[in-house]
This record gives C-alpha cells, structure tokens and sequence, in this order.
C-alpha cells in the first residue's frame, strides 16, 4: 500500500439517511461485473452491497468539504438512481448556476481506500443545454493575469435545442453561410469529487487530486471513476452534466444538460491512490489537474507509470518506455482555474493485473 501524505481537519458529523431517498425493492443478485471488481480488491459482494436508492436531490453546493451535513448516506454497493440539479441556467431566460448534488457519505471509506464511482446510465432529461462565453473566460479569451491588445470575446450565451430521441445537439447560426448546425450527443458529467483533504474548501470550478472540475470527456456512461479518499466516508459530490463538450472546453462551457444519472458506488478497501483514475472498455486514464499545463500533463503520466508498476506488474522504466510509445493524451479543460490532461493507456496492451496476497 502507497504510504499517503498527512491529513489535516475533521470529518463532518454522521447526518440520518435523508427523508428524499428511498431504497427500492427487489434489487438484483451480483453481477459478473461486481464479481469481477470483489478479484481485484474489493470488499465481497453481499445482499446489503446491491441496495438500489432513488434519491431526488433538493439543495446543490458551489464547494467541495467536509463540513457540511451529507445529503445522503449509502453502504458500499449501492445504486443510486437520481438526477443533476436544475435552476433558472437551464431556462431560456437563464440564471444562477444550480451547484453540485451530494457530498454522499459512503459508509466504511476511509483514506487507506480508494471510491469507485460506476456511471451506469448518464441521459439528459431537458431540451435545452445553454452554452455561454464571455470577455473574461474561456481558452481563446484575453486573461485577466496577461495584459492584451485583441478585442475581447463578446458576452453571448447559445441555446441549443436537444433532439432526445435522435440523440443530437441543433443549434441555429444564422449569421453563418450554412445557418444551422447538429452534432452527435455524447453525455458527460464535468465535476465528480470527494472532499478535498484537511479543512480546505475548493469553489466548483476548480479541479485537482479530489477529482473536482476535470471537464473531461471521458467520463461518460459505462465509466469508472476512481478517486482518492481525503475523510472518512469520502463525501462524494457529482454534477455539471454536458450533453457533449469538445476537448479543451475551449469557449469555456459545454452544452450544459441537466441528466438523468445512476451510479454504483464502491470501495477498494485497503489500496490508496493521489490522483483520479479512469476506466472505459478500452482505457485505463489519470487525470491530473494543475497549472501550467505541462504540470498537468506530468501528473497524468507519473501516476498512470505507477499503475502499471503496482497493478499490472511492470518494470519502471520498461513501463516509461513503452507510455512513452502508447499512450494517447487530451487536454480535458484549458479554461478553469487548474487545466486538466487525461493519459491514456490502450488495454490492449495490457497483461492480467498483478494479483497481490
């Protein structure tokens, strides 16, 4: 096990299960997929562990702490069926920013643990997904911290019309030669986190070792999000669903869509990681997030040459040689306050993992 940095600050008070979540009824045996998960560490699979709750949240926060009371407590295995939160943003008129749902207080976490967060169903609920840009935000924008002589990017916001059943994004452009535009919907949850170490509090833009305001495309349905655990319980925060986002985020907004989400919510008990770790059918990821954005890139790519030393039983430096030749990098965000780079490494070039007494 990784011996892990001090932590500093304490836990929030345990809070009762809130009155708006309910466990539902008749929830499934173990899947092959759980079984699988119970070989590389996680605790065994057991009636309690496949819990489904439906939970409505009510209140969204613009931090990430531990201070605050959980919005919900869930054992680990437990299936959430819930939403993101909607405010006047997502209106035609628009408005403030609805905040993140959570922190959800996941039983038994603790720092020597690592959360799994399985997307299992990530859909937007809503015909509209507002995308805003303005004179001081964004990748191509002037930056308040450079002195510039370029006109700045007018203060605009787009509306795109989502066609649900066809799975695609319409935007009109009428002072453009082709007038209208659809693209592919490709949904995606920008902000996942737990709370940050020790008493610090981060706004919601910000991204970093807790996971936080990665904006990365990757994680979208059918992904595992893994991430470092800072407290007890972990007080898991989710949000800022998009409906599709280039890489980059470069105007400095996705199509923002309130979703429709189910997650299954886990522990690798035992295990400690300092970054967020992604997995897809094809991909296992790190998202590193700090500024300037080379300190972002190396962050990605040491933590992912430690995965393949410690997890799949690589040789250090026969494990940099052959990133060195594999590995597909994308710059999630280069717009909030910490730019964020995902390292990806191909599975087909995987062996089995190590397997550990």
């Amino acid at each position: 096990m990784r011996i892990r940095r001090p932590l500093w600050g304490r836990c929030a008070a345990r809070a009762p299960q809130a009155p708006h979540a309910r466990r539902v009824l008749g929830a499934s045996r173990p899947s092959l997929a759980a079984l699988t998960l119970a070989l590389v560490g996680m605790r065994p699979p057991d009636a309690a562990a496949q819990d489904t709750i439906r939970f409505t949240p009510t209140v969204g926060y613009q931090t990430y702490n531990s201070v605050r009371d959980p919005a919900l407590r869930v054992k680990p295995g437990t299936v959430i069926i819930t939403e993101t939160l909607m405010g006047p943003y997502y209106t035609e008129e628009g408005g403030a920013w609805p905040g993140e749902v959570g922190p959800i207080y996941v039983e038994s976490a603790t720092p020597n643990d690592i959360l799994v967060v399985k997307i299992l169903r990530l859909r937007p609920n809503r015909d509209l997904a507002p995308a805003r840009m303005n004179p001081g935000f964004g990748g191509l924008a002037a930056d308040s911290r450079l002195r510039l002589l370029n006109p700045p990017v007018p203060d605009r916001r787009f509306l795109w019309r989502l066609d649900r059943r066809r799975n695609v994004g319409v935007l009109d452009l009428p002072n453009s030669a082709m007038k209208r535009i659809e693209i592919d919907l490709k949904p995606m949850l920008g902000r996942v986190a737990v709370a940050p170490r020790g008493e610090e509090s981060y706004p919601g833009l910000w991204p970093g070792d807790f996971g936080g305001n990665m904006d990365a495309p990757e994680i979208g349905e059918g992904v595992t999000v893994y991430l470092p655990i800072f407290h007890e319980g972990a007080y898991l925060y989710f949000g800022d669903g998009h409906a599709r986002q280039g890489h980059g985020e470069v105007a400095g907004t996705g199509l923002e869509a309130t979703m429709d989400v189910t997650l299954q919510v886990d522990l690798i008990k035992g295990k400690a990681i300092d970054w967020p770790r992604i997995e897809d059918a094809n991909y296992i990821m790190v998202a590193g997030s700090a500024r300037p954005l080379i300190d972002a890139f190396r962050i990605a790519h040491v933590e992912l040459l430690e995965w393949l030393e410690e997890d799949y039983g690589f040789e250090r430096w026969e494990a940099y040689q052959v990133v060195s030749q594999v590995v597909e990098s994308t710059v999630a965000n280069i717009v909030d306050p910490n730019y964020t780079v995902v390292a990806k490494f191909p599975k087909k070039y995987l062996p089995p993992p190590v397997q550990r007494r």
